[in-house]
């Protein structure tokens, strides 16, 4: 199992590298350089402000589709129709509740227009992750990896088109953006369906609330986890932007600093997406393979994690200023902070994922309803007068402390050690990563140095084991 969850992560992350730097860097940075901040702060925040509700239109079923398809493959082609039939309900009710909502906190005009298509995006992105959570639960991983950067693969050479033939003399305008997108998902979803339709049959669409309420009943912590983990990761855009004097520009500054955030983000998304089937199965037929498991993920998504953390804090200026054409020493401080926080988010991507797949939810939700309260706490207080970066700050404090309290809470559970090994390994990266920047003060040649060193270091000190990942290889051949 360890084989094949390291060669399908490989396909996974050199798919992912081929296309989603390129759509977040080439593209998205693009239409925030072309629109200004003030423009893209205002779609990034209600962009942000439609994940908010997003759990209602899926409760968890994503989830405990992958972890009971994973278990029981064969439930697959005769539970989609009437699942399917189920989420454009609860679709329904989301998007009366979040319009509702938008209302209330003051979306207007163009505000409002910007979030009625939005909305509809939210649909299209409900239903392609409904559609891999079947090929993730199936191990069909290709698939799933395949499908994972469609709609960002489309976006470049839609949008690319577009930016190109608007380089000169052409305003572009965000609602352009916002409208190809939706194109994007549109074929994406399209296709989802139809490769899922070939590999189980077509679905009888026919809606049983008896066996809906069954769902509910059984998927409910899911999305009580989902929701609240949302809101203490979604809601510093929207609180910047609502309660900042100058919400809409501190919003687009954040975005800055958040894009590569978010494009890490992704990447560690990859192995949340492939653990979760895996720990799935694994906790119900060969639990011992959990813990070579979560050590293998661990090493190389900490790693990773701070290798990037140290490169982006030391040379943040440096990154930003190659990307963005305006704004850059106001987003430095925000990137730096969200850079650190990256840390924490991948110990959850790995302990939360490993508790969520044992079903610990009761532990998870508790631990979510606490970061909400501590993040918005740190927000209201940090936010009037820091503004991004008294937001990035609040996101750095909540994602490391709950990261902190699942690591620990699962070492206990599961009896999994830490060796001494380990720890010197670990503590020997950071003083390394720490030091290479004393070697030169060339941002160039400091930024080449800690790239090259920080590699060799993952290497050294085992965090990416080429003996693992070359028996992979042979044994996927």
């Amino acid at each position: 199992m360890q084989k094949k969850f390291i060669s399908n992560l490989v396909l996974i992350v050199v798919l992912n590298l081929l296309v989603k730097p390129l759509a977040i860097f080439g593209i998205d940075a693009t239409v925030q350089n072309r629109v200004g901040a003030e423009e893209y702060g205002m779609y990034f925040s209600i962009l942000n402000f439609t994940y908010l509700f997003n759990i209602l239109a899926d409760l968890g079923i994503n989830n405990f589709t992958t972890k009971n398809i994973a278990q029981y493959p064969h439930i697959a082609s005769r539970y989609i129709g009437k699942i399917f039939s189920f989420r454009l309900i609860l679709f329904a009710f989301y998007a009366i509740v979040t319009l509702t909502i938008g209302v209330g906190i003051g979306y207007r005009g163009n505000q409002l227009t910007i979030l009625y298509v939005l909305i509809f995006n939210q649909l299209l992105i409900t239903f392609i992750a409904y559609f891999r959570s079947h090929f993730g639960g199936l191990h069909l991983f290709k698939t799933d990896a395949l499908l994972s950067v469609l709609d960002k693969l489309l976006l470049i050479i839609i949008c690319g088109s577009v930016l190109v033939a608007t380089t000169s003399g052409h305003t572009f305008k965000i609602e352009w953006f916002i409208w190809i997108q939706t194109i994007c998902y549109g074929i994406t979803f399209i296709v989802a369906f139809f490769l899922l339709v070939r590999k189980i049959g077509i679905p009888n669409f026919k809606f049983n609330w008896v066996f809906s309420m069954a769902i509910m009943r059984q998927s409910y912590p899911y999305a009580l986890m989902i929701l609240l983990m949302m809101i203490y990761t979604r809601t510093d855009s929207v609180m910047l932007e609502r309660i900042h004097p100058n919400g809409k520009f501190e919003a687009g500054i954040y975005a800055q600093g958040f894009r590569l955030f978010d494009a890490f983000f992704m990447f560690g998304m990859i192995f949340t997406n492939l653990l979760f089937p895996v720990f799935s199965r694994l906790l119900k037929t060969k639990r011992e393979s959990v813990f070579i498991i979560v050590n293998t993920s661990r090493n190389l998504l900490i790693g990773g994690a701070i290798l990037l953390a140290f490169i982006s804090f030391q040379n943040a200026a440096f990154i930003l200023d190659y990307i963005y054409k305006n704004n850059v020493s106001e987003s430095v401080l925000p990137f730096q902070w969200l850079m650190w926080s990256f840390i924490g988010v991948c110990l959850s991507f790995i302990y939360g994922t490993l508790l969520t797949a044992n079903g610990n939810m009761k532990f998870m939700n508790q631990l979510s309803l606490v970061g909400i309260v501590l993040n918005i706490i740190l927000n209201a207080l940090l936010i009037p007068k820091y503004g991004a970066a008294g937001s990035a700050f609040a996101t750095l404090i909540t994602q490391s402390f709950t990261a902190l309290i699942q690591l620990i809470y699962c070492h206990q559970l599961f009896s999994i050690k830490i060796t001494l090994s380990q720890i010197i390994n670990y503590g020997s990266f950071i003083l390394l990563m720490f030091l290479i920047p004393l070697i030169s003060s060339n941002h160039s040649v400091s930024f080449s140095l800690q790239i090259i060193f920080g590699v060799i270091g993952l290497l050294l000190f085992k965090f990416i084991d080429l003996k693992a990942l070359k028996i992979a290889f042979k044994e996927n051949n």
